[in-house]
């Protein structure tokens, strides 16, 4: 939200957000944008005047998570052992994103027009992450973070219509985890 907003524009701003946070965590990334509207007591010209797309509301309403999950990074590098650093970040990148409703569609890879902010902020954070864990032989040397990204976005997508969603991501996960060492 710029500063250089009307006051009234900066309220409406931080209301919106309020309710879509709200309406995201109970329905998810589907969550009505004119639901949001009439909540927040706003038209759906103002909503979409502040978010153009469903995309660009998503990644709003994820700023906090992805930026928690930025700075867990950084606190993980060049803590203990390279891999199972990254895979406790991993962990949490699954464990936000199961719990977080909408996460995991902010984080979905959406086409070359649009970069997606969300997944940059993660690349940008994790990248020493998993690069310490390539260079420590743990990891493949040709994986990305923005391909671990897309797994577990694919694994959370996949199963957020389960009865218990999070012990069914974490199984998947851990099943995907063989595939991310090296072969010897």
């Amino acid at each position: 939200m710029p500063e250089h907003q009307r006051a009234d524009a900066r309220r409406n701003y931080a209301r919106i957000l309020a309710v879509a946070e709200e309406e995201v965590a109970a329905r998810g990334a589907h969550a009505s944008l004119e639901q949001i509207a009439r909540t927040a007591g706003v038209g759906s010209a103002t909503v979409r005047r502040h978010f153009p797309t469903r995309r660009a509301l998503l990644e709003a309403v994820s700023r906090n998570r992805i930026e928690a999950l930025a700075v867990r990074a950084h606190d993980l590098t060049g803590q203990g052992d390279s891999r199972d650093a990254l895979l406790e970040w991993l962990d949490d990148v699954v464990a936000y994103s199961v719990s977080a409703r909408g996460l995991a569609a902010a984080l979905a890879h959406d086409g070359p027009v649009h970069e997606n902010s969300c997944s940059a902020a993660l690349e940008e954070a994790a990248g020493p992450l998993l690069h310490r864990a390539a260079q420590d032989g743990a990891v493949a040397t040709d994986v990305t973070v923005a391909d671990l990204i897309t797994l577990v976005v694919g694994i959370v997508l996949a199963t957020e219509h389960y009865s218990d969603p999070g012990t069914r991501a974490t199984r998947l996960f851990r099943l995907a985890v063989a595939g991310l060492s090296p072969q010897n």
